[in-house]
């Protein structure tokens, strides 16, 4: 079996003197996609600033790409070819949607995202492109924020949340589009509360439940009964 993408082994978080994980692991292929499900203060968004940077962790908790990075800053991670889209999307508000798409191009990695094929994947930024963010729907910012991560040309793509706040025909309309971005050879994290809109667009799901993983496997076997016992923690 090649060695995974990512391979996430028996990772703790903690906010201060709070321990948000509780020995995580998981594992993402070159080219897979992955579902994190899991109630919310599951510690979902927790996993994925983690694996991004955002939070450190003993080093070889987290290995991407063959090489250790649990201790590594956000901005060396990103470098080695991981984007967080974080929840709230992040956009900087001062910026036009061009701007803010410009910025996620700044570490220069090689690779086929690019302004145009970015407006190619989402024509509707390339008709608000000189638009400050502030003035573009909730979907069409949630866009911007996925195209500021695919300029970062990564291997990795983390989604915290895509869904959240979105009316379900912007739901559907953005997850059109994934098969398009895995197209390109990127590995996908999806952290999720849509489970349905989820199960279609992966092939591994992680149901976390306070900090744990509490159900893993692959998402064309996993029963509704199981997921909603692993879900609510209900034994």
């Amino acid at each position: 079996m090649p060695e995974p993408l990512l391979a996430v082994r028996a990772l703790d978080a903690f906010y201060g003197d709070f321990q948000a994980l509780f020995g995580v692991s998981l594992e993402v292929a070159s080219g897979q996609a992955v579902a994190v499900i899991g109630a919310n203060s599951a510690g979902k968004s927790t996993l994925l600033r983690s694996i991004a940077g955002a939070m450190r962790s003993r080093r070889n908790a987290i290995l991407f790409d063959g090489a250790p990075t649990g201790d590594l800053p956000a901005y060396a991670v990103a470098a080695r070819g991981i984007a967080l889209v974080p929840e709230g999307r992040g956009l900087f508000p001062s910026l036009t949607v061009e701007e803010n798409l410009l910025i996620g191009g700044q570490l220069r990695r090689p690779g086929p995202w690019t302004l145009k094929r970015i407006y190619d994947l989402f024509p509707a930024l390339a008709e608000r492109r000189t638009a400050p963010s502030t003035a573009l729907s909730g979907g069409q910012q949630q866009m911007v924020a996925i195209g500021r991560a695919l300029m970062a040309n990564p291997k990795l793509l983390l989604c915290d949340e895509i869904s959240l706040g979105l009316a379900p025909i912007v739901v559907r309309e953005i997850y059109a589009r994934l098969p398009s971005i895995l197209a390109e050879g990127l590995s996908l994290i999806i952290v999720e509360q849509d489970i349905v809109q989820a199960l279609k667009a992966v092939q591994q799901v992680y149901c976390l439940q306070e900090g744990r993983v509490a159900l893993a496997g692959p998402a064309a076997t996993l029963t509704r009964e199981a997921i909603s016992a692993a879900y609510f923690g209900v034994r």
